[in-house]
């Protein structure tokens, strides 16, 4: 199939298609006599599960490597968990993250509700300062 079909079952743009290709997310696909790529279905379930895998937070590196691992023969759950568990950890850090900045704003909400906001310059002063 050529490259639009891909993308279109893909659900991605061809633009898309061309980095993962860049990127070695896919092989190279063969090429007709007149230039253009010809991709299997191959292609676009390798698409589909790198986006899968990229909205449960993996990096495109990772996908790679993760892939290249699939490819290689050798890759078994008790052999990629670690992967999953890295994710894992990394989200965990961003949900402390993002409840930080949540108390921290929810502070200075209630400082606002109280009349006390921290943006609003003082009163009868100069705004600039």
């Amino acid at each position: 199939m050529k490259i639009g079909q891909v993308a279109r079952e893909a659900g991605v743009s061809i633009d898309t298609v061309r980095f993962y290709e860049r990127r070695g997310v896919l092989p190279a696909p063969e090429r007709k006599p007149s230039g253009y790529r010809m991709f299997t279905q191959a292609a676009v379930t390798r698409i589909r599960m790198t986006r899968a895998l990229q909205d449960m937070g993996f990096t495109l590196d990772e996908v790679i490597d993760a892939l290249r691992a699939h490819d290689a023969g050798g890759a078994t759950c008790d052999s990629e968990r670690w992967r999953l568990e890295a994710v894992v950890d990394r989200i965990d850090a961003r949900i402390a993250e993002l409840r930080r900045a949540r108390r921290n704003t929810m502070k200075i909400l209630e400082e606002c509700r109280a009349g006390r906001c921290r943006f609003a310059p003082p009163q009868g002063g100069d705004p600039r300062r």
